[in-house]
């Protein structure tokens, strides 16, 4: 490798610069179970690694949960490093950035989550007291007996499995727009079944 490029790699923690070569030597040593190596690894490239999940994330609590989880994986995963396959700091920043935009899918997928059981609690009429665990889920089971195979697909799928809308549509091979299209027409049959509309009361 030239000076030129060893530069252009290199991280400042703003008090050491540090080359591809010492950062290479620092993962190896880290490899070995060297936490005095970790911490030095952590002190020379925690800033660039912070700024590149929370250009992802734009949360700052969530980014420092998100760093801890790269570096506890840079620990498990330091012996693998190799020379070869890259720098110390493209290997680091893409496992960072990997590590957030998981995370994003993740409060994405509950998020939707949450917005489905949402509908379904109002499609349903659940009571918000004890009482609930007491009902008769009979005219509840009659109800989605009434709905189409395809509605009953998509609800078991959507609240049941807890799939997200894009994964369901991708299983049963449609657009997102015919899934959430099936979902809101089976949820407004629910809604008009009468025996429905008795647990609201």
């Amino acid at each position: 490798m030239n000076s030129s490029l060893a530069q252009r790699d290199s991280i400042n923690d703003g008090r050491t610069q540090y080359s591809v070569a010492e950062l290479s030597s620092l993962l190896e040593a880290i490899g070995r179970g060297d936490r005095q190596a970790f911490a030095q690894f952590y002190d020379a490239t925690s800033t660039r690694v912070y700024g590149a999940v929370l250009r992802v994330l734009r949360d700052r609590g969530f980014t420092e949960e998100c760093v801890q989880d790269v570096y506890l994986e840079v620990w498990q995963k330091a012996p693998s490093f190799s020379r070869a396959s890259g720098s110390p700091s493209a290997w680091l920043v893409t496992m960072a950035h990997r590590r957030a935009i998981d995370r994003v899918r993740s409060e994405q997928s509950r998020s939707d989550r949450e917005s489905r059981y949402a509908m379904l609690d109002d499609a349903l009429g659940t009571p918000n007291d004890a009482s609930a665990s007491f009902l008769d889920r009979r005219p509840v089971m009659s109800a989605l007996g009434d709905l189409s195979l395809r509605q009953r697909e998509c609800l078991f799928m959507a609240f049941f499995e807890g799939l997200t809308y894009a994964e369901a549509a991708d299983r049963m091979g449609i657009p997102v727009s015919t899934m959430k299209s099936r979902i809101r027409s089976a949820l407004a049959n629910l809604r008009a079944d009468p025996g429905i509309a008795c647990l609201a009361e």
